[in-house]
This record gives structure tokens, C-alpha cells and sequence, in this order.
């Protein structure tokens, strides 16, 4: 049976939130979160202590530091024997290479926001087809997951904006242009996928989009 819920957390709000330019003087995946991410870890657990009340768990946590914090502030709330974890770099945000300076990283947001999310390949880094393909091999383990008898009764993954996004966007089978039209959930909030009669699974969490026009777009005629 597959678990009651499948739901996703962003981080909380992280020390790169305040200062975007952190990224270019220190590696992404050591990013902390401030004191109110930490906080908002807190109120995330007791929202997903209300929606699963005392039913398993098994959570996947992105091994960046701000995602193991934000685990940890979630867990905060339950008791130790209610949940199981592990580790997942598959779920890891879409790398940046290495460091940069101020201007060249502006660069590469321009570009990155003209060019499409999507493909547009970060220098030194991933684009976010790579993240795409992680996320594609993530879900083929998690489903043989989902086949123990004894799997938890509901799905978290502790993981990114981006991550999320793509996540989403194979889960449901979206279009690239579809993908684009999303932004990222707030920092701690809970997109739920709540699992229905027939197995599947349906979007519960309104997703925020993006007013941005695409400069490129050509959906299937047909």
C-alpha cells in the first residue's frame, strides 16, 4: 500500500535567504539556516504533526546542512519511535559549481532567468534537466520502497525550492512550460500529495506561480 500522504518541505529560511551572494564565498551545501528558519523547522512539525497525528513517518533529507536542520526542527515534535530517516543526496539542490564573484553570479541569474530554469545550464554546475533525471531515479527507489508491507504511513522529503518543483513536475507529468509557470513554496511550508481510492495521487498545496512571461514557449499542437 502506498502511503497516505507524500509530502514535500523546503527548507527554512537559510542563511543565503538574507544574502544571496553567501553562495560565491562559501560552499552551498554548508549554508546554515538563520533563527527564524530554525523557528519556521518548528512550526513545520507541529503542521505535519497535526495532518499525520501519531502515524508513521519515513523521512528522505537532502544531505545540505540546511535541510538537516530543518529536519531536525520538524522531528522536534515527535516522539522518536513515530519516525524513520535517511539521508538522500538525490534530493540535494541543483549545483552551482564553484564559487563566484558578485558580478559573475548576477550573471548567471540573468541569463539563467532568460535562458529558462529548466534548461539552462548553471557553468561548472547542473541544469535543472539534471536535477529532473535525479529526481526520475529517486522516485524508481522510492516506489520499490513503498512495496514493503511494512512501509510507514506517510512520505516526507526535507529537500529545496527547485528540487520541489521538478519534483512535482515528474510526479504529475507537466510540461516544461508548465514547470516554468511554478515558483518555489515559502521556506518550511508543506506541499502535500494526498493519495486517493485508486491509488493515485492528487496535488492538495496550490503552488505559487510566476507572473513572469516566458520568452520561450512552444507547447505541443495537436
Amino acid at each position: 500500500m502506498k502511503p497516505k500522504h507524500i509530502i514535500l518541505i523546503r527548507h527554512g529560511e537559510s542563511e543565503a535567504n538574507i544574502d544571496r551572494y553567501l553562495f560565491g564565498k562559501v560552499p552551498d551545501y554548508t549554508i546554515e539556516l538563520t533563527a527564524k528558519g530554525q523557528q519556521q523547522a518548528r512550526e513545520a512539525g507541529k503542521a505535519l504533526k497535526t495532518l499525520v497525528g501519531n502515524e508513521s513517518i519515513y523521512f528522505y533529507v537532502s544531505p545540505f546542512w540546511r535541510a538537516r536542520s530543518t529536519f531536525e526542527g520538524v522531528v522536534s515534535t515527535f516522539e522518536r519511535s513515530q519516525f524513520n530517516y535517511r539521508e538522500e543526496p538525490r534530493l540535494r539542490e541543483q549545483e552551482w559549481g564553484y564559487l563566484r564573484c558578485n558580478e559573475d553570479f548576477d550573471k548567471i541569474c540573468r541569463e539563467r532567468k532568460e535562458y529558462g530554469t529548466f534548461y539552462y545550464r548553471i557553468p561548472g554546475g547542473e541544469a535543472g534537466t539534471d536535477v529532473y533525471d535525479r529526481i526520475n531515479d529517486l522516485l524508481g527507489s522510492m516506489y520499490r520502497d513503498f512495496e514493503d508491507e511494512n512501509y510507514p504511513s506517510h512520505c516526507v522529503l526535507v529537500t529545496h525550492g527547485l528540487t520541489i518543483r521538478l519534483f512535482l513536475m515528474r510526479f504529475f507529468h507537466m510540461t516544461v512550460e508548465e514547470f516554468e509557470t511554478m515558483e518555489s513554496p515559502g521556506n518550511c511550508s508543506l506541499v502535500i500529495l494526498e493519495r486517493q481510492d485508486n491509488e493515485s495521487y492528487i496535488l492538495k498545496t496550490e503552488i505559487p506561480k510566476s507572473n513572469q512571461v516566458l520568452r520561450y514557449s512552444r507547447p505541443i499542437r495537436i
